[in-house]
């Protein structure tokens, strides 16, 4: 990578992580997408940085969640509908020209639909379908952990 090219990606993810702050204590900007930004462009140039944010106590499990399972947690899901909606309502009372509020109602209700698609949790673990055929059967019942033989 260029020298040029990696103070590009640092001065992106620095600016982006300025805009997650103030998305904290803002209601109106987002925090959680500049800090996945924020992540992408620092992996491209700043290991350390990444792992900054990979495991920062507050941000980290929603970033590790999002970019192993694509994750959006159901408060998440709430607060950025919810806001959605707002917007679109305050728009309605300032501007009032319903050709603007159609448009932007229609492309919040494709953008809230994506994030309403998103899982919650991680899928279930569950091993290969090839370790459970090289495992071979119990022999019998009484040697299968989960029964036990009846007493006597």
């Amino acid at each position: 990578m260029t020298n040029g090219k990696r103070i590009a990606l640092l001065a992106l993810g620095h600016a982006c992580v300025g805009l997650g702050v103030i998305g904290a204590f803002l209601p109106v900007v987002p925090t959680t997408p500049f800090l996945l930004l924020a992540t992408w462009a620092y992996g491209q140039s700043s290991p350390r940085l990444r792992a900054w944010l990979w495991t920062h106590p507050r941000y980290g499990k929603a970033i590790r969640g999002w970019h192993e399972h694509g994750l959006i947690s159901r408060r998440a899901k709430v607060l950025s509908i919810g806001a959605m909606a707002c917007s679109v309502g305050i728009t309605a009372w300032l501007i009032g020209t319903m050709t603007v509020v159609a448009i932007q109602a229609g492309v919040l209700v494709l953008v809230a639909a994506f994030i309403a698609s998103r899982p919650e949790h991680p899928p279930a673990e569950h091993p290969p379908a090839e370790s459970m055929m090289t495992k071979p059967p119990p022999a019998s019942p009484a040697a299968s952990p989960l029964i036990t033989p009846p007493e006597r």
